[in-house]
């Protein structure tokens, strides 16, 4: 862990920055720099955002960081060499009555491809925690159960989130996925046949490592990634994402679920009571 600089900061508004260099497994040397923004949306801001109408029945909170990441050495950025992306990570308070939403390209809307992974490092998922219908992936987010997830760039949309049906929660993410972007970085740790053949969304549910072993949470994420950044020396690349919490009554979270993700709340199972 590496404190960053305080670059600026303002009532909703804090911009922080690192200069950093970092040596891959093949030697090859990223020199460079990095801006994190993060800024408090209005509630104007989050109802444009998310095309909501009447916001005076629900709570809500909603945040955005821009990440800007720069190459200041004085050679660019192969993919020969390897690549570097921006990877954000929101962990999240678990329970046995949340269910992370991942909505994705079916075949018929252009997808191609696998449509999740489950990732082998972790455990395999029984179907009682991870439902795949035509469209959407339902994944179990009690922090019981140490598993992980991705969809690829043919298969991920621009928005996933997370809904606990008990307390009345509904969390939203939205993020910048570059329009025919399909070099990300595969965050396997292994040599890979295709390391640039990665994820753009991810979701990890947190759980204990091995039997009698107390989790690291306990906490769900859903995590966005950004392109693999094959940068020319002195430039820079982006990736932005949008964060929001609502809390209300059913019929009204509804309505947002609807927007967010184009199906009713009546249709994300409930995994546990």
């Amino acid at each position: 862990m590496e404190p960053y600089d305080i670059k600026g900061i303002s009532k909703h508004e804090a911009i922080f920055t690192k200069k950093a260099c970092l040596t891959n497994y093949s030697g090859f040397a990223f020199d460079l720099s990095i801006e994190r923004k993060i800024k408090i949306l209005s509630s104007s801001e989050i109802t444009e955002q998310l095309g909501l109408n009447n916001t005076n029945n629900f709570k809500m909170v909603g945040y955005q960081t821009t990440n800007t990441l720069t190459n200041k050495g004085k050679t660019d950025w192969k993919k020969e060499t390897g690549l570097l992306s921006i990877w954000l990570l929101g962990m999240f308070n678990p329970s046995p009555t949340t269910t992370i939403i991942i909505p994705y390209v079916s075949d018929w809307q252009g997808g191609y491809g696998k449509v999740v992974n489950v990732y082998e490092s972790f455990a395999q998922i029984p179907s009682e925690r991870l439902i795949q219908t035509e469209d959407m992936i339902f994944f179990k987010g009690d922090g019981q159960y140490r598993s992980k997830i991705g969809l690829l760039p043919s298969r991920a949309k621009d928005v996933l989130g997370a809904y606990d049906s008990k307390s009345g929660v509904l969390t939203v993410v939205k993020y910048n996925k570059p329009v025919g972007a399909e070099d990300y970085v595969n965050s396997l740790w292994k040599i890979q046949d295709n390391p640039y053949r990665g994820d753009v969304v991810n979701s990890y549910n947190d759980g204990p490592p091995e039997p009698g072993i107390k989790p690291l949470g306990a906490f769900y994420e859903l995590e966005t990634s950004s392109p693999a950044m094959a940068l020319a020396s002195g430039k820079s690349g982006k990736h932005a994402q949008m964060t929001f919490h609502f809390e209300g009554k059913i019929q009204e979270l509804d309505k947002i679920i609807k927007k967010a993700f184009g199906i009713n709340v009546t249709e994300i199972p409930s995994f546990g009571k």
